[in-house]
């Protein structure tokens, strides 16, 4: 029930946002949106939303993202900068050791665990990346100074946070080719051969609204993906379908995905 009414409560949030933007003709932002909050406003009826919208994560591939809702001049355009609508909203901080010789290796955890612990709010902070003893981190740009100056301690590590020039930042994901092949491309058989996980697991992850392709959530084992799918399940990470391949001897279809790692 309380579940029920905090979707309403955001629901209603994100219908605000996209009247303000088309009443007040200016770009309204959301806070960032985890799977579940993208789905609810995937979810929403096209027609009741009075502007269009545009995500990101400061990133391609994000997973948390914040919404951009656009007045009807940007909306009209046509190819858009999504990257220069974020540029004033997101900020791109880089967590390094003081003494890398004496660090720990922490973990995405830890890294959110110290943040929380001093009074962020969790829908003011977006993906964490760890690139081996630093870790990049997307926050609201209102949180900027503050993590600067506070964020100088993870578990018994001392580190220093510094803040890189959005625009500039790029990251490509590590990845994992694996080629297998399935009795059909449907999306348990595909998370079969991502996770190598038992079919009953992987059933009760779709029916428990784990699992969500492209930002919606899916609760059919039988959905069909399609090629270039980005597929999510929470808790465990992603991979996008590839494609397939020729059919073997024994009418299998030959698939390759990309897990991310």
């Amino acid at each position: 029930m309380t579940m029920m009414k905090e979707e309403q409560i955001l629901e209603k949030r994100l219908l605000e946002l996209s009247r303000l933007a088309y009443n007040r003709d200016i770009i309204t932002y959301s806070d960032f949106l985890n799977l579940n909050e993208l789905n609810i406003l995937h979810s929403i009826p096209k027609n009741t939303l009075c502007a269009g919208y545009v995500l990101f994560g400061g990133y391609d591939l994000a997973e948390r993202q914040m919404a951009a809702f656009l007045p009807d001049a940007l909306s009209l355009r046509g190819e858009l900068d999504i990257r220069s609508f974020f540029s004033r909203e997101i900020c791109v901080l880089r967590i390094s050791p003081l003494y890398e010789k004496f660090a720990e290796e922490l973990s995405h955890r830890d890294y959110l665990g110290a943040m929380l612990n001093l009074g962020i709010d969790r829908s003011k902070t977006g993906d964490i990346l760890i690139d081996g003893k630093n870790a990049f981190v997307f926050v609201n740009f209102k949180m900027k100074d503050f993590l600067i100056d506070e964020l100088t301690r993870i578990r018994h590590t001392t580190v220093m946070t510094a803040e890189v020039e959005f625009q500039d930042f790029r990251y490509e994901p590590r990845y994992e080719t694996i080629n297998g092949t399935v009795a059909s491309v449907r999306l348990d058989s595909l998370l079969a051969l991502a996770f190598a996980s038992s079919r009953s697991r992987l059933l009760g992850l779709i029916e428990g609204a784990k699992v969500f392709v492209n930002g919606k959530l899916v609760t059919s084992n039988g959905y069909q993906v399609k090629e270039q799918d980005i597929i999510s399940v929470r808790g465990m990470g992603k991979f996008k379908f590839c494609g397939t391949g020729n059919i073997t001897r024994k009418n299998r279809i030959c698939v390759s995905i990309l897990k991310y790692i």
